[in-house]
């Protein structure tokens, strides 16, 4: 039997799709309270694209060469001293933000969330970043009502459609703002579409919405605020219209700033009106356990049918710089994955 051959996804220095290169890397070894996965899938992230790029404030401190991989699912092929709970062959799921685009990798024990058998890995991978999201947006940060009035921009994103899945099964009603081309999917999903290009969303609910989501941050979030009815919040979740080639990391940074000013002051505008900057690695950090709660939930739904996130295609190394830049033309309406075993 040959030895295992580790690859990896590699940004050589901060840029476009082509500063990235598959390479050969040293098999690394599980150390105490580690283990060693063999990568069933590893998903690729518009989130990736800003690291790569050097946009992604919470990566501010790496510098190229450095692997990418944000989430990933894996079967434990080594177990380091120390961890119990655990064996070989057992399917494990964790967020990385860094490192998982790889055929092998380490991870500590304690971060470990189990992968029902019979879960499909690419679905799994689907869920880790991108539904944790939504159902925490939904469920820990908004704490959403049933027939609550419920605006999601960016609706035909990973994260969007979770939210509108998740949504629909609160018992929200939903609005999601999309290309005109993806107002099909918005509806499939159970949402009235919005046209953004078309329509102005600030003007299509009298009264305005209980709470928008917004990964987009158009404006520094404004027209969403403007879209509030009295007393409304705004989610903030990301800043997709802020991701451009000529974009540096200071001028990102001051924007940030910027906005958390924004958000001190909003305290003192009439109607009672709010917003709340979501990170999902801050939430981890303050409470790590809702993290693996929250996604053991959806690895439930999942492995009961309830939910099946859309996985737009399954990419091997070779495709990995095509589909960053697919990623970056925004026009998929699923999840790419990474799966290592395809040739």
């Amino acid at each position: 039997m040959m030895d295992p051959r580790n690859r990896v996804v590699r940004v050589r220095r901060f840029g476009g799709p082509d500063e990235m290169e598959v390479v050969d890397a040293p098999m690394p070894t599980a150390g105490p309270s580690e283990v060693r996965v063999r990568v069933l899938a590893s998903g690729l992230e518009y989130t990736d694209v800003t690291i790569r790029r050097h946009l992604y404030p919470q990566t501010m401190h790496l510098r190229p060469p450095f692997v990418l991989g944000y989430d990933v699912v894996g079967e434990i092929d080594q177990l380091g001293d120390g961890v119990r709970g655990f064996q070989l062959g057992d399917r494990v799921a964790d967020m990385t933000v860094v490192g998982s685009n790889a055929a092998y990798r380490t991870l500590r024990a304690d971060d470990l969330t189990r992968v029902p058998p019979g879960v499909d890995a690419a679905e799994a991978a689907a869920l880790t970043l991108s539904w944790t999201t939504a159902y925490q947006l939904l469920h820990r940060t908004a704490r959403v009502q049933r027939g609550q009035r419920v605006l999601v921009q960016g609706a035909a994103g990973a994260v969007g459609q979770a939210l509108l899945t998740l949504g629909r099964m609160a018992g929200l009603q939903l609005w999601g703002t999309a290309r005109g081309e993806h107002t099909g999917l918005v509806r499939e999903l159970g949402a009235r579409p919005i046209d953004y290009q078309r329509e102005d969303f600030t003007r299509v609910l009298p009264g305005g919405f209980d709470v928008v989501f917004d990964g987009i941050g158009e404006d520094g979030y404004r027209r969403s605020f403007a879209a509030l009815r009295r007393g409304g919040l705004v989610c903030a979740y990301g800043y997709t219209a802020m991701v451009q080639p000529q974009r540096r990391l200071f001028t990102m940074s001051l924007w940030m700033s910027r906005l958390y000013l924004w958000r001190l002051l909003l305290g003192w505008l009439p109607g009672g009106k709010r917003i709340h900057l979501y990170s999902i690695n801050l939430m981890r950090a303050r409470h790590p356990a809702w993290f693996r709660e929250d996604l053991e939930r959806l690895f439930g739904l999942l492995a009961a049918g309830t939910i099946r996130p859309r996985v737009a295609e399954r990419i091997s190394f070779d495709g990995v710089t095509q589909a960053h830049r697919r990623l970056e033309a925004g026009s998929l309406e699923g999840k790419l994955v990474l799966c290592p075993d395809l040739g």
